[in-house]
């Protein structure tokens, strides 16, 4: 997407919607600093959808919509659930895909953009929930991390199956009671952001998204890794509202007590040294740019 691929045509410009001119006139396209700070008066970055109200998954797609630092030139994979209901309301290109076989989706349509446009960078992140990931897409997760695939799985993780009716899944904690497992779960928590690492993942992170300054930064941390390194994995806690009991608004109350101190869902990083060393190097450059953007505009 671009500014030049949604301008108004001239003669059709008195019959288009104000909120199309809206959205024309102050799309974030073409702007490599857009930000999270950008989500209130930015159309694009979704200003409707179709999950709950109150949905941490919504917070979670405007953050990432609003953090990766090529949207003209990336696409997003999605799998069957919760989150194929957004992928009609979303201003980047965006392919969905059957129930957990997103990741080997994405290593084609990976490797086909790599060669259909050799001299750009072209961006794919995977977006599913934790049954499409962990449970019933895990070989194909894990397959394109050994091949080490250059793009960034995103697991939403509401730690069940939310869009049919609250099942277990790998990351639902041990011991939780959900409509359809009535007795409870009977082991741990899949611990998939180590096996990511241990699988091949370059860079992983997991956290919530009630700060959307640590998610825009696990966002474009991951995305300049899985450019220069391989595979990279987040894990964001998206709670299912509706499945734990909690009302609308409590959502972000239920994250916020998730990453308190010794919470499951404290803010973590694994990398190697060199991913590291590449990653400082990176956002010293980026602050560098800006800092002298803001000069030249001053």
């Amino acid at each position: 997407m671009s500014k030049e691929k949604i301008a108004i045509c001239e003669d059709l410009a008195d019959i288009m919607p104000p909120e199309y001119h809206d959205m024309v006139e102050n799309a974030t396209f073409g702007n490599q600093d857009r930000s999270w700070k950008d989500i209130g008066s930015s159309k694009e970055l979704i200003e409707q959808h179709s999950l709950c109200a109150g949905c941490p998954e919504s917070i979670a797609f405007r953050f990432i919509m609003s953090s990766i630092p090529n949207p003209e030139d990336s696409v997003f994979v999605g799998s069957t659930g919760c989150t194929s209901l957004v992928f009609p309301h979303v201003g980047i290109h965006n392919i969905h895909s059957l129930f957990g076989n997103q990741n080997a989706v994405a290593s084609g349509l990976k490797r086909a953009l790599a060669v259909r446009f050799p001299d750009r960078i072209k961006d794919v992140f995977v977006l599913a929930g934790d049954g499409a990931t962990v449970d019933i897409g895990l070989d194909m997760t894990m397959q394109s991390w050994f091949r080490q695939e250059k793009f960034t799985t995103i697991c939403f993780d509401n730690e069940l199956y939310a869009n049919t009716g609250g099942q277990e899944s790998g990351l639902m904690q041990r011991g939780f009671v959900a409509k359809m497992a009535p007795k409870g779960k009977n082991f741990d928590k899949v611990r998939l952001p180590e096996i990511a690492f241990e699988a091949g993942c370059h860079y992983v992170a997991i956290l919530t998204v009630s700060k959307p300054n640590r998610v825009e930064q696990a966002i474009r941390r991951a995305t300049y890794v899985a450019r220069e390194f391989g595979p990279t994995y987040i894990q964001l806690y998206t709670p299912c509202i509706l499945e734990i009991g909690k009302q609308s608004m409590e959502g972000l109350d239920e994250m916020k007590d998730s990453e308190s101190i010794g919470g499951r869902f404290v803010m973590r990083e694994l990398m190697t040294d060199e991913v590291k060393a590449f990653l400082k190097e990176k956002e010293a450059e980026d602050k560098a740019r800006r800092k002298k953007a803001k000069t030249v505009t001053a």
